[in-house]
């Protein structure tokens, strides 16, 4: 399948459309140019620590025009999940407010005490103290099972990189010799699932960018789609060529895949006055 013949778009967050708190530059342009072409677009991201409201905000503040239902973050993908299969279960948190915000938002039940969770659901902690982690250790060491919103080590932050999900997860498995029973984000079937049927797209027509061979590309392999590696995030061009992972793109910007599109239609014009002559 050729770039012009994929009709769904799903596209990483952290990295890729922003770093910090600023868009990359021609991401806009890009976005807009998919739009007028009648593309499909999800925007999928591991981060488990914001609401799908707050996400939708920030996104608006940085000028980004983007649905609500567009996005899907790995706390809602692990918030329908609970409901779906743990419905009378309590959970505990170890994370920011936006992850119990999409646990409330689909009547998942809050445990009142670490002692009382059945399950430890841990994503970011941008705040995080010792006490945070401590009622977390608890919650672990009284028999919840544990599961987290993604374990990617580090993610790419206004200050450079910044440890991820991963670093949580690590201290409260040393500390209690439980495993985490459950990753729900990137590269999970349930990610991939729910971005293609947001997208309402058969899987091979649709493509998905990030900055991450680990999470982006090797969801996309595993779940048919075809993939782009963009070099926006913390990945060099050089360390993507050595991997075993091979994306069908790789380009040093989101903002490449506008210009192809361009280039596309400039020939496709051509070709149309051609065949008129």
């Amino acid at each position: 399948m050729q770039l012009q013949d994929v009709n769904g778009f799903v596209i990483d967050l952290d990295g890729t459309v922003y770093r910090g708190g600023e868009v990359i530059e021609g991401v806009t342009q890009t976005i807009e140019k998919l739009r007028s072409l009648g593309k499909r677009i999800v925007f999928l991201s591991n981060r488990g620590n914001i609401s799908k409201k707050m996400c939708y905000n920030q996104l608006a503040r940085m000028g980004l025009g983007v649905q609500l239902d567009e996005i899907i973050l790995s706390s809602t993908v692990s918030a329908a999940y609970i409901k779906e299969h743990y419905e009378e279960a309590a959970v505990w948190v170890l994370g920011d407010e936006g992850l119990r915000d999409e646990l409330r938002e689909v009547g998942v039940t809050l445990a009142e005490y670490p002692e009382c969770a059945d399950w430890l659901l841990i994503t970011l902690h941008e705040s995080l103290t010792y006490k945070d982690l401590n009622e977390a250790f608890r919650a672990a060491y009284h028999g919840a099972r544990i599961m987290a919103t993604n374990a990617d080590k580090m993610f790419p932050s206004a200050e450079g990189l910044s440890i991820d999900v991963a670093g949580m997860i690590g201290a409260i498995v040393a500390a209690t010799g439980r495993e985490v029973e459950l990753v729900i984000g990137k590269p999970s079937q349930l990610m991939a699932d729910a971005a293609i049927g947001a997208l309402g797209i058969p899987v091979e027509q649709c493509l998905i960018i990030g900055d991450s061979l680990e999470s982006d590309i090797q969801l996309g392999k595993k779940a048919g789609m075809m993939t782009a590696l963009v070099l926006t995030g913390n990945l060099t061009r050089e360390a993507a060529e050595l991997s075993e992972l091979k994306p069908d793109w790789v380009w040093d910007s989101l903002a490449a895949l506008q210009k192809i599109l361009a280039t596309n239609e400039e020939a496709e014009g051509r070709e149309a006055d051609g065949s008129k002559q």
